[in-house]
C-alpha cells in the first residue's frame, strides 16, 4: 500500500516539474527569437580638475639648534664569583635487571574424533 502511494506522489512530483520547465522552455525560445536590441551607451565620465599646486619657499628658515646630548654613563662593571669546587659523586649504582619469564608452551588440542 505504501509502495504505491510513493509511487504515486513521486509521478505527481516529475508531471509537476515537467510542467513547470515548458513555461521556462518558451520563455527561453521568446527571448531567443527577440530582434538585437541596441546597447545602451554610458555618458562620458567628468574630467578631473586639476587642484591648485602650494607653493614653496625657496630658501628654508634655519632652524633651531638642538642643545648638545648628555654623555651616557658606563655600566659598572660586575664582580665574578668564584663557586667552590663540587664534591666528587661516586659512581650511580647500576640498575639490576629484570630477569623475563619463560614462555609456557601451549598443549595441542587433541585431534578431532570423526563419526561414522
Amino acid at each position: 500500500m505504501a509502495s504505491s502511494a510513493k509511487t504515486c506522489f513521486l509521478a505527481l512530483l516529475i508531471l509537476a516539474l515537467s510542467f513547470s520547465s515548458m513555461d521556462v522552455g518558451l520563455a527561453a525560445r521568446h527571448l531567443l527569437q527577440l530582434p538585437n536590441l541596441p546597447k545602451p551607451t554610458l555618458p562620458p565620465l567628468p574630467s578631473i580638475p586639476n587642484l591648485p599646486q602650494p607653493t614653496l619657499p625657496t630658501t628654508q628658515p634655519s632652524l633651531p639648534t638642538l642643545p648638545p646630548m648628555p654623555s651616557i654613563p658606563s655600566i659598572p662593571t660586575i664582580p665574578k664569583v668564584a663557586f667552590p669546587p663540587m664534591p666528587s659523586i661516586p659512581s650511580i649504582p647500576t640498575i639490576p635487571t629484570i630477569p623475563t619469564i619463560p614462555s609456557i608452551p601451549f598443549l595441542s588440542p587433541p585431534p578431532a574424533t570423526t563419526t561414522p
